[in-house]
């Protein structure tokens, strides 16, 4: 059991990320997981909380108002790569095969999340690992006007950033001995993050058993 915490630490650990590539590689696995098709895997929303909870205990070497306008801004750029990589794709994606960094279950799943919720998807999006990245190249795909999507890609760097990123921020301020229990904090946003998709694969799943009979 010890020796599973240990690797879940290692490959999700905020404070192992920034320790070997510092404060740009934070950006760059943001930029990455929120725009480019094999960063589906990349940490996400736990991340974000746990820069901001390293921020509040000062083992990140930057204020809190420059980590969370620098986030939001990776988060900006990297739906914009999506976005254009969609666009410039179009529907041959639907067509790719499958290979370890592109599945094409996920584009479908994005898919069916934008056709679902419409622009409010490239906000809501934002909160689900897998639309979150491929949700901006599903809407390069059907090309959605640029101004809308310039504006809920917006919405929606601003608000995941936030509430992830400031949360640790003062929740570490409130309670400094959070940072002892990193592994349960993430384990606990992989689930709450991770459980809303698999209800709706289990839907799914059981609508076309249902069509089939």
């Amino acid at each position: 059991m010890e020796s599973f915490w240990e690797h879940l630490q290692n490959l999700t650990d905020a404070q192992s990320i920034i320790s070997r590539g510092g404060f740009y590689l934070l950006l760059i696995v943001v930029f990455a997981e929120t725009g480019l098709f094999f960063g589906f895997f990349l940490p996400g929303d736990y991340l974000l909380f746990m820069a901001g909870l390293l921020c509040s205990a000062g083992k990140v070497d930057v204020t809190i108002s420059t980590l969370v306008l620098s986030l939001i801004g990776a988060g900006i750029l990297g739906n914009f790569t999506g976005y254009w990589f969609g666009y410039r794709t179009g529907p041959v994606l639907f067509n790719k095969n499958d290979s370890l960094f592109f599945k094409k279950r996920y584009v479908t799943l994005a898919s069916e999340f934008y056709n679902k919720y419409g622009g409010m998807a490239l906000i809501l999006g934002r909160f689900f690992p897998i639309v979150r990245t491929f949700a901006p190249i599903f809407a390069g795909v059907v090309k959605v006007d640029i101004k809308r999507f310039t504006l809920y890609n917006f919405i929606g760097s601003v608000t995941w950033v936030c509430v992830f990123t400031l949360s640790g921020f003062f929740l570490g301020k409130r309670f400094p001995q959070l940072k002892d229990y990193l592994q349960y904090i993430v384990l606990g946003l992989i689930l709450v993050t991770t459980i809303p998709l698999v209800i709706a694969y289990i839907k799914k799943r059981y609508s076309e058993v249902k069509e089939k009979n």
